[in-house]
């Protein structure tokens, strides 16, 4: 199949080509992201007014909208220029009011003749204990009454769309529908209960009660299902085409991974052991890994890592890890060190620092196979870097790492295995959006000997005794960190800019005590502070949150977060897990402004309870939504029309083994239910899973 479908033309022609719909108006429903029919066929009512007639006011929940049919009585003209006017109607039990603005004399009498009966239907207020309804949305003769839908549903609107015109343009887009034959297997839809595609749509267009327009009625939940599905067939389709990409079995030998093992002080947890047998498996397979290494702050992602590292060595081959800044690179160096002198391998680094003659021989022992593992920044990957044979690429925090880069790295021809880690806990609905392309495992629970972050939270008004504790802390011989809001003063929020903190505190503990970094500096400027506070020379170190991914100072057990009431819960939560990597109780100060926000109360209240950094994401994801937690534009995270990625995450781990199952069975969409799942993806713009299809 080439192109898209002819029986969905209809679908995908101009939004003008609906009756009642002309140029003006196709450009209001732009706005609400309605391009064509098939658009609008996917933008649901949120709401559904309910228009049955009743006999009398009496007994209605006011405000609210209500239809009665009444016997019209004296019309009562404005009292002064621009008032309203005044009509009076009796309906079976009592007397009320109509009232109309700027209308045309001639024309209220026409459309309410005194004496006369009509149906009036729309909001119904108490104003002065009068009830009144202001500019009825229908006024019709009691032989009319059929022409009124007892639900009426309510649409999105923006400033000159009226509900009328979207009725009217959804249900022209309806009529357009067309039957498909069904992609959804069918023992789902029978075990769900989901009516079929066309059935779900004209149901969720005409909601008959408020039921009918939650998350959880059928059609709804049949339409999100769709969608997640449609989303999740393209992220299998990626997933097979990566694996398609020549692989190559890694196995192991294990002598240097023992070597490790029994030179470390403790034993792996068992998440640690299960998450390393589920890489090894992967690698040792003749297909492409594609893995997602998920773990909580301190849950000893490195570990692992290394040893999956470790196995490509044994192999025979070299290793990569790559971190998003230098300073990470040359952290995770550091901590590799000495696991590395424990296999007797040889570890390096290479950024952009790297330049002429270092450069060069760096490069020449990678090419023969001297260096083992390479850790750097993306320039890891620049064409002149030539591993000798590279078999374990590991990419160190994805947000900045989407499927597109990730297509790229295998697009190079590298047949390496791939293992991208993440340290921040993503709610599983999230993850499988996300990283739908990818298997996961998870590191759930933390090593032992880490102890417990105590968190407290202050307000700014107690700012001087927070200062005499840490002056107090720092002649025990600990450290801190202090995080700062934001860098430069501004006029529009009194946040207390990190430099005039960090001229307060070296006031208040002493010259030479206090390091600074923060986001506008120089990234060689912002290396050397850290440094300086990773050695111990400056024992506070103020910055603002460019220490949240990563940075690794064991002997840092003080936290000082200032009005964290400004910061999200994630961004809390990797803030704390920066103390209690070391021997020492480590404390995490929370300083906020009073008064609190409810829900600036309910993100410090819940980091105090916990240090579960998935309870704390699933809360954060409940609290903020999906878009917000990470970032749409930059997490490549898809825009569904109907699915709900907080409430219907079920339906999203559904897909995902359905999407799965389906490419096991018919790899290139060729049988029936291939063939309908082809018609889904064009119908939901699928295309790129389209052309992955073609390059089966």
């Amino acid at each position: 199949m080439t192109g898209r479908p002819a029986i969905l033309f209809p679908l995908f022609a101009g939004l003008e080509t609906l009756a009642g719909v002309g140029p003006k108006s196709a450009k209001l429903f732009a706005q609400i992201g309605v391009e064509r029919p098939r658009d609008l066929l996917f933008t649901l009512p949120h709401a559904v007014i309910d228009r049955r007639l009743r006999p009398t006011i009496r007994g209605a929940v006011l405000p609210g909208t209500v239809t009665v049919e009444v016997t019209v009585g004296a019309h009562v003209p404005p009292r002064r220029k621009g008032g309203p006017a005044r009509v009076f109607v009796r309906d079976a039990e009592t007397e009320w009011q109509l009232v109309f603005f700027h209308a045309k004399g001639d024309w209220l009498q026409r459309q309410l003749p005194t004496g006369q009966r009509r149906i009036v239907s729309g909001r119904l207020e108490l104003f002065d204990g009068i009830a009144q309804m202001a500019h009825p949305d229908h006024i019709l003769r009691p032989e009319e009454a059929a022409d009124l839908p007892a639900f009426e549903p309510v649409y999105p609107l923006t400033a000159g769309l009226g509900q009328k015109a979207v009725q009217k343009a959804a249900a022209a887009a309806l009529a357009r529908a067309p039957g498909l034959a069904d992609w959804i297997d069918p023992a789902l839809k029978a075990r769900e209960g989901w009516p079929g595609w066309a059935e779900a749509l004209h149901a969720a267009h005409a909601p008959r009660h408020l039921g009918d327009v939650a998350a959880e009625a059928p059609a709804r939940q049949r339409l999100a299902y769709d969608e997640l599905f449609a989303h999740q067939v393209t992220r299998a389709l990626a997933r097979v085409s990566v694996r398609r990409g020549k692989g190559r079995a890694t196995v192991g030998t294990g002598a240097l991974q023992s070597r490790v093992l029994a030179a470390l002080p403790y034993r792996p947890t068992a998440a640690q052991t299960r998450a390393l047998a589920e890489i090894t498996a992967d690698m040792a397979a003749a297909t492409r890994m594609n893995r997602l290494l998920q773990g909580d702050v301190g849950a000893g992602k490195t570990l692992v890592a290394f040893l999956a590292l470790l196995a490509a060595v044994e192999a025979g081959g070299q290793g990569a890890m790559m971190a998003p800044t230098e300073i990470l690179a040359r952290q995770h160096l550091e901590s590799l060190r000495p696991l590395a002198d424990a296999a007797g391998i040889t570890v390096e680094v290479l950024t952009g620092r790297d330049r002429g003659p270092e450069r060069a021989v760096k490069l020449a022992a990678l090419a023969r196979g001297g260096i083992h593992i390479l850790v750097g920044t993306h320039a890891l990957f620049q064409k002149e870097v030539a591993f000798r044979d590279l078999r374990l690429a590991i990419v160190d925090e994805q947000h900045r790492f989407g499927v597109a880069q990730r297509m790229e790295l295998a697009a190079k021809g590298l047949t390496a295995d791939m293992l991208v880690m993440t340290a921040t806990p993503i709610p599983r609905s999230l993850s499988l959006a996300q990283y739908g392309d990818m298997d996961v495992s998870v590191l759930d629970e933390k090593p032992p000997g880490r102890k417990p972050v105590r968190t407290a939270l202050v307000s700014t008004a107690r700012y001087d005794e927070v200062v005499g504790h840490l002056r107090q802390a720092l002649a025990e011989g600990r450290r801190a960190y202090w995080v700062c809001p934001l860098v430069e003063e501004s006029e529009l929020v009194d946040l207390t800019a990190a430099e005039d903190r960090f001229r307060a505190l070296r006031a208040a503990l002493g010259e030479g005590v206090v390091g600074l970094v923060h986001g506008q500096m120089a990234p060689a400027e912002k290396d050397a502070a850290m440094e300086r506070f990773v050695a111990g020379r400056t024992r506070v170190l103020v910055a603002t949150t460019v220490i949240e991914v990563g940075v690794n100072v064991p002997e840092a057990s003080i936290m000082v977060i200032e009005r964290a009431e400004t910061f999200g819960l994630a961004q809390l939560h990797q803030l704390r897990g920066r103390v209690g990597r070391g021997a020492a109780e480590s404390t995490c100060l929370m300083l906020y402004q009073p008064p609190l926000s409810e829900a600036a109360e309910r993100r410090l209240q819940i980091l105090r309870e916990t240090e579960d950094g998935f309870r704390i994401a699933e809360e954060d994801l409940a609290m903020r939504g999906a878009g917000d937690l990470i970032g749409t534009a930059q997490s490549g995270l898809p825009k569904f029309r109907i699915a709900d990625l907080e409430r219907q995450s079920a339906l999203m781990a559904v897909a995902q083994s359905d999407a799965r199952k389906l490419l096991a069975d018919d790899p290139g969409l060729a049988g029936p239910r291939g063939a309908a799942v082809r018609v889904l993806l064009w119908l939901m713009e699928q295309d790129r899973a389209i052309r992955l299809i073609g390059v089966g």
